[in-house]
Order: structure tokens, then C-alpha cells, then sequence
């Protein structure tokens, strides 16, 4: 079964630069990584990614991988991906939640915030598991505290999600609580069921930690207009044709200055 989200009803009323921006970076970052050939990127992984045993001081890279000091990987893993399916499906979730939360906040806050996310998920794995020596890379703990602070600012949003059960193919709305509570109590249960001496595999307490610290920021970054809890745009559990735009209902929004779908 395939449960996919692929657009929103949500408007925006200004071009997301730095969501574009951070999607070229990361997919610029990801082809200089296939570039380097499957034995340089294992090394980039090790000198750019967080190791949380070499971050808390527990142990060292040997000394040509010491490319950066070892805060600095924080923030230069969250632009490395592990494969192609990883940096997809983050970007799809990016572009699909990122631009709205960029939004209501201003590029320059949302800069700062996306970093900011990105920080709190890294060290959220990184505690978890202090002593690991297994890197971590990629936009998902980043991406998280934007899905978090989405929900708070449009929690009745609907999301266009591809359902696809064997033979049964629809396009359905789903309001955004739905969508993304699950999927953020899904990073708890497996966070709970994964132990913390696994030597690899998705880093659940990340994406935990990332989506936490986006319901925590959004209000302070937010701007003072921009009010949280918005009502529903359009029908939720509405099933659309492939390709077609939810329609939108009588709710009022920002004006005509928004466009009414990306």
C-alpha cells in the first residue's frame, strides 16, 4: 500500500526562495557526492556527516577526514542525502510544506529556523546515542521542524495524497493533522522499537526532535500577522481524478495577492 502526500490547497502570496534555494543546493550537494564514486563518498559521509561519538568528543576521525570541526557537520549534513530515495522524498515533502511555513515567517527567519531545526534534530539522534560512530546525513531532521510548524499554522489544510492499494488508485484530501500526526507518531513508535545501538538505518529520534523543535519555534518566528490554527480551504476526504486541483471552499484567505495552487 502507498500512502504518498503530493500537494496542498494551502496558498502562499510570495515566490519560496530559500525553499527553492535549499532544494538546488541539496540536489547540487547530492550530484557532487554520485561524483566522487562510491568509495569518495563514503569518505565525504565521514568528514561532513554528524558522528555523534566525534561531535561529544568520544572519539576522533582519523586525520585526513578532519576536513571540518566537528560542530560544523551539523550543518553541512543536513545538504547531504544517502540515496535517491532519501533526498526524493525529503524534497517532495519540502516543497510541498516548506513554502507555506517560508511564508509566514520572511526568508531571512526562515533561514534561521530551518538551521535551527536542523540543530535540534542532530543533537535529538545524537544524544540518543552518544557513543555511535555511525554518521548521520540528510534534510529529514530540517524538513521535520517544518513539518511541524505547518501544522500548527495550518492544521486543517488539506493535502492531496496518493493512495494506491494494489488496483485501487485515488487521489485524496486528507486534512494536514491527519497527514502529519501520523507520520509523527510514527517516528515515535519506530524511535521506541529501534534500539539505540542499531549501526545504521533511519534516524527516527532526529526527525523527533526536528518536528518538536518546529512546534516550539514557529510562534516566535512567525510574523505577528499571520495567525496560527487557519481554517480548512477546501473539502477534506474528497476523491479527485489524477491531476485534478482540489477545489476550494467559501473559507476567506489573504486576498487575491495569493496564489490559489502551486
Amino acid at each position: 500500500m502507498l500512502f504518498l502526500p503530493l500537494y496542498d490547497d494551502n496558498p502562499t502570496r510570495r515566490t519560496p526562495v530559500v525553499t527553492i534555494a535549499v532544494i538546488a543546493l541539496c540536489v547540487l550537494v547530492f550530484l557532487w557526492q554520485l561524483s566522487l564514486g562510491s568509495r569518495g563518498e563514503q569518505l565525504a559521509v565521514y568528514s561532513f556527516g554528524v558522528v555523534p561519538a566525534v561531535l561529544f568528543g568520544h572519539a576522533e576521525l582519523p586525520e585526513p577526514l578532519r576536513v571540518i570541526p566537528p560542530w560544523m557537520s551539523v550543518v553541512t549534513s543536513m545538504f547531504m542525502h544517502g540515496g535517491f530515495l532519501h533526498i526524493a522524498g525529503n524534497m517532495l515533502y519540502f516543497w510541498i510544506f516548506g513554502n507555506n511555513v517560508e511564508d509566514s515567517m520572511g526568508r531571512g527567519r526562515f533561514i534561521v529556523f530551518y538551521l535551527l531545526c536542523g540543530t535540534a534534530a542532530a543533537l535529538a539522534q545524537s544524544i540518543a546515542n552518544p557513543t555511535s560512530e555511525v554518521p548521520m546525513l540528510g534534510a529529514s531532521g530540517a524538513i521535520a521542524g517544518v513539518l511541524g510548524a505547518y501544522l500548527v499554522l495550518h492544521p486543517r489544510a488539506n493535502v492531496g495524497v496518493l493512495f494506491w492499494f494494489i488496483i485501487i488508485v485515488r487521489i485524496i484530501t486528507v486534512p494536514a493533522i491527519l497527514v502529519l500526526g501520523v507520520w509523527f507518531l510514527g517516528q515515535i513508535l519506530s524511535g521506541l522499537s529501534t534500539p539505540t545501538t542499531s549501526d545504521g538505518g533511519v534516524a527516527f529520534w532526529a526527525h523527533v526532535g526536528g518536528f518538536v523543535a518546529g512546534v516550539v519555534l514557529i510562534t516566535f518566528f512567525k510574523r505577528p500577522n499571520v495567525p496560527l490554527l487557519e481554517p480548512a480551504h477546501s473539502q477534506a476526504f474528497a476523491v479527485l481524478p489524477p491531476g485534478a486541483p482540489m477545489r476550494r471552499g467559501s473559507v476567506p484567505d489573504a486576498g487575491d495577492r495569493r496564489r490559489p495552487f502551486r
